[in-house]
Order: structure tokens, then sequence, then C-alpha cells
């Protein structure tokens, strides 16, 4: 309004006819535009802050680091294993002992920096390289396999089974890197090795595939395990059956999401979340130690090296998005998926071309997705006879932030975002291709 106005007065040619007009509308009129687009501003924060989503509290960040890169006192990423902090030593007489009477035995884990469906076709293939066992007595030819490392995918699943717990709803977790972990086993050898020699070093050589093999590299999340103690004694719960246990948030941040990991089944009857307390509704008469998975908000770190990309399941915070969340009903409309795959930021580097339906035998290119949700049960329907929903993508190359994104990691972004519309469209089979 404010430039209509400018622009009406710039057009008299009258001076003196422009001052009255100008004085006019600097005294009454603008003051009463300012007004009202302060009002406007007012009610759209209003209308926006009714649609406050917690969902966001849950939002799970991925990344990796190598080892010995790793920052204790991170701000918000932690290994998703503790382990992987530890070193690991092989023994020696385990290594003999393979080598002499056959076997395997577990020398170390690599990340494989390639596609996920390449990594899978190189696991699957049961190919055999060779490395060494350099021992201060000599050196040693062995052989060795790669299998699959699905500790974290695993780790994914005990997630998934917290989160139906705790009566959250649950996202899929963008994890890039968790497919293509393999552990490098051990099955035989050359030579005589004693039992009391002393491993100086392993080497192990994957021919082609050396430049994509990363050792000694961590996958971290901003997941933290806490053991916390109740604030106070167990009360009786409403039901005069339970108790509530109260655990207060005000040390660890209220700003964070947490999630209680129950001991066994039937301990925890549900979990009320207030802003400052986590009350757990549980048959456990007497306070204890309850383990709790603190769901870390990201902050800005303006130390540290990251070699690895941080990724997340965020969607894009939008009022339309907020909105259709709070709806239950799913509109089985070309549109909505479009909306659904746009609405993460993952898929700031993905564009949605088109949406097929086709039989599963006349599919006319293969898929290059994988589910990320395997472990997400369906009692009511069966994967015999489904329709295929066949997702076309392509790259964005000039997106903001497409550059940061390395080639192996798109068809892993692509998975993520069809594994989300398949939670949606349960009736079909989501598969993603290029276009």
């Amino acid at each position: 309004m404010k430039e209509l106005v400018q622009d009406r007065l710039g057009r008299m040619e009258d001076l003196q006819q422009r001052q009255i007009l100008k004085n006019l509308m600097t005294g009454v009129f603008l003051n009463l535009v300012e007004y009202q687009e302060e009002m406007t501003r007012k009610l759209e924060q209003r209308v926006f802050h009714e649609m406050e989503d917690d969902g966001q509290r849950y939002d799970i960040f991925v990344s990796m680091c190598s080892r010995e890169d790793f920052d204790p006192i991170h701000e918000f990423l932690y290994p998703m294993l503790p382990s992987d902090y530890a070193d690991n030593t092989v023994d020696m007489s385990s290594v003999a002992s393979v080598i002499r009477e056959g076997g395997e035995l577990k020398l170390f884990g690599l990340f494989l920096e390639m596609e996920t469906g390449e990594a899978q076709r190189l696991i699957q293939s049961g190919r055999v390289f060779h490395g060494q066992v350099v021992t201060d007595a000599g050196s040693y030819r062995i052989d060795i396999r790669l299998r699959q490392d699905k500790r974290y995918i695993h780790e994914i699943e005990k997630l998934y089974h917290v989160f139906l717990d705790n009566g959250i709803p649950w996202k899929t977790v963008n994890h890039p890197y968790a497919h293509k972990f393999v552990d490098v086993l051990l099955t035989g050898g050359e030579g005589e090795p004693g039992s009391h020699e002393e491993i100086r070093e392993i080497t192990v050589s994957l021919d082609e595939f050396d430049a994509c093999s990363r050792q000694e590299v961590i996958p971290l999340w901003n997941v933290e395990r806490l053991s916390m103690k109740n604030s106070g004694f167990p009360v009786p719960a409403i039901d005069r059956v339970n108790y509530e246990h109260v655990l207060s948030l005000r040390k660890t941040g209220v700003e964070h999401g947490y999630l209680v990991r129950a001991g066994g089944e039937g301990e925890v009857r549900y979990i009320k979340r207030s802003e400052h307390e986590l009350t757990v509704v549980t048959p456990r008469e007497k306070a204890g130690v309850w383990e709790v998975l603190k769901v870390t908000k990201p902050v800005e770190t303006r130390l540290g090296r990251q070699l690895y990309k941080l990724v997340s399941n965020r969607r894009r915070d939008s009022f339309t998005e907020r909105y259709a969340r709070k709806q239950a009903m799913v509109v089985r409309a070309r549109a909505e998926i479009a909306r659904i795959v746009h609405s993460f930021e993952a898929a700031e580097v993905l564009e949605l071309e088109g949406v097929e339906i086709v039989e599963p035998d006349r599919r006319e290119a293969l898929p290059l997705t994988y589910p990320l949700n395997p472990f997400v049960s369906d009692n009511v329907r069966t994967e015999a006879g489904k329709l295929v929903m066949r997702l076309g993508f392509k790259p964005l190359a000039g997106a903001q932030g497409a550059k940061s994104i390395p080639p192996f990691m798109i068809g892993d972004l692509m998975s993520f975002v069809v594994s989300e519309v398949q939670m949606y469209f349960p009736e079909y089979r989501c598969e993603g291709v290029w276009v």
C-alpha cells in the first residue's frame, strides 16, 4: 500500500497539491496502514503458533566422523553405539586358529563410500579378497570376505520400538550411511602363525574398491543415553493401580525430546510430557533409575571438523505442513504426494517428476531404492499382489546445498523420501526411479 501511495504522489505534477496530499497521507492514512499491517502480522503469528508441532523435538540428525576426530563433548552428536569409541583388538590365537583350521573371525569394520545398491551387490557376490597379517615373527597371507554390518540398522529398529512405547509418531530415520558398513571376516590364509606372536598390523585389499573403503569411521546421531532418577517419591496414579514417576527435565534441557526405554513388556503404561517434567505411569511401586533417550536439539557448532554431511528427517516448517500433520486423513492425489516429498529438507536436491501405478510384472525399470522401515509390520496387508507406485525423480543440480551432497548419497536420500511416501500409502509398494 505504501508503494501505491508513493506511485500516485510521484505522478502528480502540481507540487502544491502533492504537498497537501502527502501531508494527508502521512498524517492519517499511513498510520492506519501500518496499524493494519501490524495486526495482520500478529494474526498470522497467532494462527501459526496454534499449529505448534512438538514433533520437531524428535527429529533425528545423523553424520559420521573418523575415530580420531570424534569429540566426546560435542554439542549434540553422539556415537550410535558406545562401543565404537573403544579400541577393538584382535586375538592372535583366534587368527592362528582360523588360518590353521578354517572358520570365520571378524577383524574390523569398514565403511564403503559407494551407492548402497553397489555395496549390496559386492557383499552378496561373496568375493574373496586378500590381505596380510604382520606379527613380530613374520607376515602371513590371509583371505577375507565382506559381510554387511547390521548393528546400526538394528539400532534404528530399537529406536522405532521406543517411539511406539512412548506414543510418539514414528518418522523414517534418514541415515544414508547405515547400510554401507561391512564386517571384514577372516576366512583362511597361508602359513603357521603361533598363538604367542604379537600382531603388529593387519592390512587388506579390496582391489578396485580400495578407493571407496574407509576404516575407523564412526556413525553419529543426536540421541544421547541418560540415566535419570525420580524427583521425589512415586505417587499413586488416578486408576489406583499404577504409580506416577516424575522425571525433572530442568537440568537436561526442556527444549529437547525425551523417550523412556522400558525395561520389559508392560513396565510402562504410558508417558506424559509437560514443559519441565516427564511423568512415567508404571506398575513399579518403588523409585529407581530410568533409562532415557534424549533427542538433542541441534545447535550451530562454530568449532569442529565434520567429514560427512549432517542430514536429518526434518520437515520444512510452514503453516501448511503443520496443518497437514494435524490432519489424520491422507489426500490421495498426486499433488499430495508431491507435497509429502518436498516437505522434507533432505528432498532439496530431488524433484518429483511423475507418479505411475503399474503392475508388479510390468515394470520397465528396476527400482533404485530400498525400504528404510522393514521392521514396521503390517498385520492386515500382504506384499503379494500389491500394485507398484513408481515415483520418478530427477536430481536438482542447481539446488542450494546440492554441491555438498556426495553422489553416493543421492540414492539413499531418494530411498528415504520413498519410504516416507510408503508410510502414507501402504496398499502400494512404493519404488523410486530416475527419469
